[in-house]
């Protein structure tokens, strides 16, 4: 090989060859605008756009008209946290995260303390969880929105989001869940497990960079929020923006792909992922396996070396592209 062994898929993965074939006639002969209402290219994008938004609502069992495209699991996030906080601000000005959330979670927060909002962080234990205890003892009269991610893009750690969206939905406040590494990963259900606003991206499972969704039901009454941008009204008045059809009908594909092979792919990374944890702590000592030990995604491995620096370390692997944390934060030299 002359290339060096990937092993940070949680970073981002490659474009499957599957999807590519499905995504290139939309570069080039089926180029309409799906906006474009008066003539068959126009048609041809909107068919495709729909049927992307349909395979997204069978994997999650959600309403399509739920599936809001946006440009990313990061502006999925900002148009969950913001959008909901302009609508119910006459509500309440309180929301409940955790200090573990990704970047576009946490500055979100931060901007909105910036505005007035106060944000309760909430700490995880010392495998990565909060728990639906905590988020009920930290839910105030003024609370409108509990965002907590599923599953955890460093650790791999999958926190107990259903019943923290029963306690949630008990106390009458909105769920938000950052799902980027959990869709097609792991089977999610918005109605059984009782989630009101669910984030992801297509470049996490085999599809294309640069496009993601909000799912947001807009036939909920209790489900409000403002959109972040205006002109045009697309996506319901939700994400105004001429839609990126070639990387909407990659995300339909590969997220119905990924469906489809969870089961094996479930049962071949996680053993993978234990024969390179269990040959690391046969030939090493004073290695500690970072996040839950069960309750964690298949495919994530996350060690710390005892006296030894990550980047230091990941310095000396020559031939293997792996992570001290977050491609989000990669740039920061404080411990994750």
């Amino acid at each position: 090989m002359d290339r060096p062994i990937y092993l940070d898929y949680n970073a981002t993965t490659p474009v499957d060859r599957r999807v590519f074939a499905i995504m290139a006639p939309f570069f080039t002969n089926s180029f309409g605008n799906a906006a474009s209402s008066g003539h068959p290219y126009g048609w041809e994008a909107s068919q495709a756009v729909e049927r992307a938004r349909k395979q997204l609502a069978h994997v999650l069992n959600a309403d399509p008209s739920g599936i809001v495209w946006t440009s990313g699991a990061t502006e999925a996030n900002n148009l969950a946290i913001k959008g909901v906080a302009d609508a119910l601000r006459f509500h309440g000005k309180h929301i409940i995260t955790q200090t573990t959330e990704h970047k576009s979670v946490l500055d979100c927060c931060k901007r909105l303390q910036r505005d007035g909002w106060e944000i309760t962080y909430l700490p995880v234990d010392r495998t990565g969880l909060v728990t639906a205890e905590q988020v009920e003892k930290a839910i105030r009269p003024d609370t409108v929105l509990v965002s907590i991610m599923i599953a955890n893009n460093e650790t791999g750690a999958i926190q107990p989001f259903g019943d923290i969206a029963t306690i949630c939905r008990n106390n009458g406040v909105l769920f938000h869940t950052d799902a980027t590494q959990a869709v097609g990963k792991i089977p999610i259900d918005v109605i059984a497990d009782g989630i009101d606003l669910l984030s992801m991206t297509a470049h996490k499972i085999y599809g294309p960079k640069g496009c993601g969704a909000l799912y947001a039901p807009q036939h909920d009454p209790r489900v409000q929020l403002n959109p972040l941008m205006d002109g045009g009204g697309h996506e319901g008045g939700l994400r105004s923006g001429t839609l990126n059809v070639p990387g909407i009908v990659g995300l339909g594909a590969a997220v119905e792909l990924a469906i489809q092979e969870l089961p094996e792919s479930a049962r071949r990374l996680k053993s993978l992922r234990d024969r390179l944890e269990n040959e690391i702590h046969r030939q090493l000592d004073n290695v500690t396996v970072n996040g839950h030990r069960t309750s964690r995604l298949n495919h994530v491995l996350n060690l710390s070396f005892a006296g030894v620096d990550g980047d230091a370390l990941i310095a000396t692997l020559d031939g293997i592209a792996v992570s001290a944390g977050s491609a989000c934060n990669s740039h920061i030299r404080e411990p994750s």
